[in-house]
């Protein structure tokens, strides 16, 4: 199957090392692209959260796929979020195409976009890091439960469910938060003159338009969701941004099939496992 050429797309809140992490899907989706550009968008692996007793190949192969990228020379950028901040102490870092920023100013025909993964406008991250610790663990107790409820309802050829979505609908004070994000967002970028203003962490994607507090000027704010429920990336090309919506009737059953290539046996050369319980442990 010929690959979709894609200028650039933006992956965010994959969370790999949890239960909640859409892994295979996420694979045959970066299988099924071709991008000119990868901007990975903080919290791709959950040092947060990391067990060495949790690392499917499934979720090997996601960093196999995207070091792929790079040794094709795609320029990949992986910038740190929250659950990956371990990393933030080296930021800066290049390897060929690959880059490790904390966040990054890009010049996307001729505007501006301001990229970062967007926990520094959370309050709970800032000010109580253990309560966004605990959150973060019962988030994923939940996802699990829901990945269970839901194996149940397509048995019985119902309507899969999001507890999660649910619950957030439900709390005024979830959507009050969410609008209040991109709002800060939008504020700081009119502010800096940037075009577009690029984040994940809350896992609500979205493409709008958004006018500053002040009235003085407006930018295109742009959310990738994330790959834990929404299964959403961002894509632009041909001058276009859009966002894309996994759905399993898009792709073949045969396509996570592993390709033969040189990072084949990566995870021989790279125990991934150790290397990130030593990040979590450097943490602590």
């Amino acid at each position: 199957m010929a690959k979709r050429e894609v200028d650039i797309v933006v992956i965010s809140d994959v969370h790999l090392g949890t239960y909640g992490c859409h892994a295979k899907e996420l694979l045959k989706y970066l299988k099924s692209i071709k991008p000119k550009m990868l901007i990975l968008n903080g919290d791709i692996i959950d040092i947060w959260q990391f067990s060495k007793s949790y690392w499917p190949e499934a979720h090997m192969k996601v960093v196999r796929r995207i070091l792929k990228f790079v040794t094709d020379g795609v320029p990949v950028y992986y910038l740190t979020g929250n659950h990956d901040e371990m990393l933030r102490k080296f930021a800066d870092f290049n390897l060929g195409s690959f880059m490790l920023k904390n966040k990054v100013v890009l010049n996307i025909d001729g505007k501006k976009a301001w990229i970062f993964h967007g926990d520094v406008f959370d309050v709970t991250m800032q000010h109580s890091k253990w309560l966004a610790k605990l959150g973060a663990v019962g988030y994923d107790t939940l996802i699990l439960l829901n990945s269970f409820t839901n194996w149940l309802l397509t048995a019985f050829g119902r309507e899969k469910m999001s507890f999660s979505q649910k619950i957030k609908a439900k709390f005024k004070d979830a959507v009050k938060f969410i609008n209040q994000f991109e709002q800060t967002a939008a504020d700081l970028a009119v502010e800096k003159g940037y075009q577009y203003v690029i984040c994940g962490h809350i896992h609500h994607a979205e493409i709008r338009e958004i006018h500053d507090t002040d009235q003085q000027g407006s930018v295109l704010y742009l959310n990738s969701g994330d790959w834990v429920e929404s299964l959403t990336s961002l894509e632009y090309h041909n001058k276009e941004w859009t966002i894309f919506k996994y759905d399993p009737a898009d792709f073949r059953s045969d396509i996570d099939e592993e390709d033969k290539t040189d990072a084949e046996d990566l995870d021989a050369k790279l125990d991934v496992r150790n290397l990130l319980e030593r990040f979590r442990m450097e943490a602590y």
